[in-house]
């Protein structure tokens, strides 16, 4: 699933009517979630929280700012805020199925239509940035909406998108893509906000002032003082008192998660904190978090208890969500604070039923769901044993080189697990599109068409089975030879699985393509199909002998 956050700022955040139509015509695209309007009355600047599918935040971006340019005029705006534009800033902000490179284009198609058809200049910055000194915001906006004209005639500040022609009313908008923003605060057993300052000076990238034996700030020959470089890059924190909870926290924003995780700054702040004498109690997640901070974390902790990381997600969400205290001012609601979870994800209806449930469904005197999505599942079983055995192994075993390989099959199986599971949706979800596309009411040509569409479609689903389950024959293979002799049987039982899943996706691929013969792109995908087949049945007959060979028959 491709998810994409944006978190634009508006220059507007006394008027509830405009900021209340400025939401709206964001909740009006199917597809855009509309997570949090945040106004500041002195700022006069409202941030807003929205996310959703590629396609659907496009669209909700651009309509966003075309109701801010028809409703705030900047010619009489005031505010404490920095700003140059009716729409300030807008950060497209990848969170799951999404590159920055995705986000950068996503960024540059909003503002060249922007600019285009509203006729605001656009901006480009952060990883969007056409060159070096725009890349930061306070260097594009420098000047502000005051000096937004003077500045349009330098020819070294062009817009990236439109023309140079100051626009009275609406200002310049800077558009771009970066990272997810995390805001995370650690609660502690103190109200000592000096303490707390010391634990965030301790952690955060800029650190402290260096102080020379008199306890004096020792300054740069510019006047500036000398830091003492905290812990982590890209992380910002300070100390503060909460009233409400009687007690302090560090308060922090993690401007990269890949540069510094989540889970080893939590591990950071606990020993600062134990230095000083204080403890951190628990800690808070202000707005939603990508799914990915959760797993990530969740496996960082089972594996300091000794345990393998390659465990189901929500197991690995409980952990991390126990580890880090996190429902310890309020409760921590999963579906509500991870983003993935708050979208809803795709409708899988079939998986989220009851194994009961499912079978009754595959028993049914209807066509769908059928062999194909019965593949899918034997495929999503293969991997799941095999996984099982990899945990175990990399658990248990005394082989410090076949423990690290185990562990990496074990999260290679869980992922393939994950991606099988999807099909058996996927694969009803083509069938009926295929049956609709036989309904629609079209000339032949057109018909034609829509048919063959559909039926290639219906198509490559069942070989996206066979290519996962292929894979997970070959991670059955490697439990097989390398993973605990007590559960080479669960290796055998996987291979079986995964075996039973190529055959039966392969059934699907070649009643789908009947219609199709001479195709040239369905003969392209008959072939590969053959070739997955083929290696699928080889590597299911080794592990059949492995399996046999150490049972000793």
């Amino acid at each position: 699933m491709k998810i994409v956050e944006c978190v634009p700022n508006f220059s507007e955040g006394r008027n509830r009517k405009v900021i209340d139509e400025i939401a709206a015509a964001i909740e009006g695209i199917d597809g855009a979630l509309l997570l949090d309007v945040d106004p500041g009355a002195d700022a006069n600047r409202t941030v807003v929280t929205f996310a959703g599918s590629p396609e659907a935040v496009e669209e909700a971006a651009f309509q966003a700012i075309a109701k801010a340019a028809e409703l705030i005029d900047m010619r009489t705006q005031k505010g404490e805020h920095p700003r140059m534009g009716a729409t300030d800033v807008f950060p497209f902000i990848p969170v799951s199925g999404m590159t920055m490179a995705e986000c950068v284009e996503l960024a540059r198609r909003v503002g060249e239509r922007v600019a285009r058809e509203l006729g605001i200049p656009i901006y480009l910055y952060e990883e969007a940035a056409t060159r070096p000194e725009r890349r930061l915001l306070a260097d594009v906006r420098k000047g502000e909406y005051e000096g937004l004209a003077e500045k349009l005639r330098d020819p070294a500040w062009a817009p990236d998108f439109g023309e140079p022609a100051f626009n009275e009313r609406s200002g310049a908008t800077v558009m771009g893509a970066r990272k997810f923003l995390i805001a995370y605060n650690f609660n502690l057993n103190t109200r000592d906000t000096r303490l707390a300052n010391r634990i965030a000076f301790a952690l955060r990238e800029m650190g402290r002032a260096k102080r020379d034996e008199q306890g004096k700030i020792v300054r740069n020959p510019d006047g500036t003082s000398v830091k003492i470089p905290g812990r982590f890059k890209k992380v910002r924190a300070i100390g503060w008192y909460m009233d409400d909870y009687n007690m302090a926290q560090v308060s922090m924003n993690l401007t990269d998660y890949d540069v510094s995780p989540l889970h080893l700054v939590f591990e950071a702040a606990c020993e600062e904190a134990e230095k000083i004498g204080v403890r951190v109690t628990g800690s808070e997640l202000v707005g939603l978090v990508p799914l990915e901070v959760m797993t990530r974390a969740g496996a960082y902790f089972r594996e300091k208890q000794g345990r393998s990381p390659a465990a189901p997600e929500r197991e690995l969400v409980r952990m991390a969500v126990q580890t880090l205290g996190l429902g310890e001012l309020r409760p921590f609601t999963t579906d509500e604070k991870i983003i993935e979870y708050r979208l809803g994800g795709p409708s899988r209806p079939l998986v989220r039923d009851t194994l009961s449930g499912l079978l009754d469904k595959f028993s049914e005197d209807t066509p769908a769901p059928g062999g194909g999505s019965a593949a899918a599942l034997c495929g999503s079983l293969s991997a799941a044993l095999a996984a099982m055995v990899a945990s175990l192994s990399a658990a248990k075993g005394k082989d410090e080189t076949v423990r690290g390989e185990m562990k990496a099959v074990a999260l290679r199986a869980q992922a393939l697990k994950a991606r099988l599971l999807d099909a058996v949706d996927d694969d009803t979800a083509a069938f009926a599109d295929l049956m609709a596309a036989f309904r629609l009411k079209l000339p032949s040509e057109e018909k034609a068409g829509a048919v063959r569409a559909a039926t290639l479609e219906a198509s490559r689903v069942p070989l996206g089975v066979m290519a996962a389950a292929r894979e997970a024959l070959e991670l059955a293979r490697e439990t097989a030879r390398s993973g605990l002799a007590s559960a080479v049987t669960d290796a055998g039982v996987a291979a079986l699985a995964g075996r039973a899943a190529v055959e039966g996706a392969w059934y699907n691929v070649k009643v789908n393509l009947v219609d199709l013969e001479g195709d040239e792109e369905a003969g392209k995908i008959l072939s590969a199909a053959k070739k997955l087949l083929e290696s699928a049945r080889t590597t299911a007959d080794e592990v059949a002998e492995r399996v046999e060979e150490k049972l000793g028959s």
